[in-house]
């Protein structure tokens, strides 16, 4: 009996591929590609005034980063934390534009989406906070001796 499973024609017949019927496009430039990548962000940042908030406290973060002189290390953990939340930010104001682009219907079976995409910037942004907070409150208590 398993003898004829192998048996199968349908195993055994040369597989026919159809041609792709849609014409190749021309490769991008890299050029191209960043200049549309940049064109993506100013389009972000333009069109959400959440983002006005997001550079205030990035610029704050910078700010308090010189003053207290942080390390290296600090530095990379504070650059990566703004980063997190601006990619977040821009992949919420993604949604949010394909969101604003679908028809009535539509909108009222995805509406979660954007919750999840709001709930993804505070997630990103309660995490730099609280690494802001350690990294910060840490520089704080050295200065004031209660660290060595």
């Amino acid at each position: 009996m398993p003898a004829r499973c192998w048996e199968d024609q349908t195993l055994t017949e040369p597989y026919h591929l159809e041609p792709d019927p849609s014409p190749r496009r021309k490769r991008r430039l890299w050029r191209d590609k960043f200049r549309e990548a940049f064109r993506g962000v100013k389009l972000g940042v333009r069109g959400h005034s959440s983002f006005c908030v997001h550079f205030f406290f990035a610029a704050l973060a910078v700010t308090a980063a010189l003053v207290l002189q942080c390390d290296w290390l600090e530095w990379c953990l504070i650059i990566g934390c703004i980063g997190l939340v601006f990619t977040a930010e821009l992949f919420n104001s993604a949604v949010e534009t394909l969101f604003h682009g679908l028809d009535p219907q539509t909108k009222e079976q995805v509406h979660g989406c954007l919750d999840i995409a709001a709930g993804a910037v505070l997630v990103a942004s309660l995490t730099a906070a609280t690494v802001g907070g350690i990294v910060f409150g840490r520089q704080v208590l050295i200065i004031f001796r209660l660290l060595p």
